[in-house]
């Protein structure tokens, strides 16, 4: 007998929480991931980073941005010192200690502050599959960004095989305690070589066969950066201002989904919406309802 947590996520309009939701709760903490499942978003859109002790961290960062985070002795992170606090060269322990939500961000004012940490990958699925039944709220997805960089590797992060590899294994354990189902994963990137990576372990049975989504911020065509990709992915995922509708209408003769990203004013969300795009990232979910 299926169990709820393994039942389909919904169809439709997907309405994605950016970080969670960004512009009202501290990015990428369990408070925002339980904020954005409130407004009822459809996904919940997240970063993912690897830790010096090999745990994968939910961070958009792979250090500690000084725009929003005070250090365990209570003094607020430098511009100047915060690039050496490098997450991969810290344990989760001492990563953990670090306060990233009482500071606020300024550069959104209404966002909520209050005492939080980055959360584990793992600790996000739980925590968000246990307030799910609680609150007897529907299906929803997850949606992580593998945080990655070619000039990066093996210096804030490890290289693709390594770092799709510690992914997964979080993805099998959460699937073999029938938390969640890989229809309700999306495995996102800019960086192309890690979505290579993932289709090549999924389709050789050694990783979760998720949706796979391709970011992209350059103004290169859909096909040129198709053409890279090698492959057709789920979902294209590009910079709201770069879509057209001819260009939304070409994805989907592919049976490609599009889903751009980050898309806060209700203007733009309804002239997509009405483009015909499949869904939006954004860091303010409230200003979507009823889209």
């Amino acid at each position: 007998m299926t169990t709820l947590a393994l039942a389909q996520p919904p169809t439709g309009f997907d309405l994605q929480g950016h970080r969670g939701c960004r512009g009202l709760m501290p990015e990428n903490t369990l408070p925002a991931f339980l904020k954005a499942l409130d407004l009822g978003v459809t996904t919940l859109e997240m970063d993912v980073v690897i830790s010096k002790d090999n745990q994968v961290v939910v961070s958009h960062d792979p250090y500690f941005n000084s725009a929003f985070t005070i250090a365990p002795d209570g003094n607020p992170i430098s511009k100047q010192d915060q690039k050496s606090l490098i997450l991969y060269q810290m344990t989760y322990d001492d990563i953990k200690r670090y306060d990233v939500g009482s500071n606020g961000n300024s550069a959104y004012p209404e966002q909520q502050k209050l005492k939080t940490n980055k959360p584990l990958l793992s600790d996000v699925i739980e925590q968000a599959e246990a307030y799910r039944k609680t609150k007897n709220l529907p299906l929803f997805s997850y949606n992580i960004e593998l945080k990655s960089e070619p000039s990066e590797y093996n210096k804030s992060q490890p290289e693709p095989a390594a770092f799709c590899d510690l992914v997964q294994a979080i993805l099998k354990e959460q699937l073999a305690a029938d938390r969640i189902n890989p229809d309700r994963v999306v495995i996102q990137s800019f960086d192309f070589a890690l979505l290579k990576q993932w289709k090549q372990g999924a389709d050789v049975g050694k990783y979760p066969k998720v949706r796979l989504s391709a970011l992209v911020e350059n103004l290169h065509s859909p096909e040129k950066n198709l053409g890279e990709l090698g492959f057709k992915p789920d979902i294209y995922s590009p910079y709201f201002r770069l879509l057209s509708r001819k260009k939304i209408a070409r994805l989907h003769e592919q049976e490609i989904k599009v889903i751009p990203w980050t898309v806060n004013q209700r203007k733009d969300m309804i002239r997509l919406k009405e483009w015909g795009v499949d869904g939006l990232i954004t860091d303010y979910p409230d200003r979507a309802i009823g889209l």
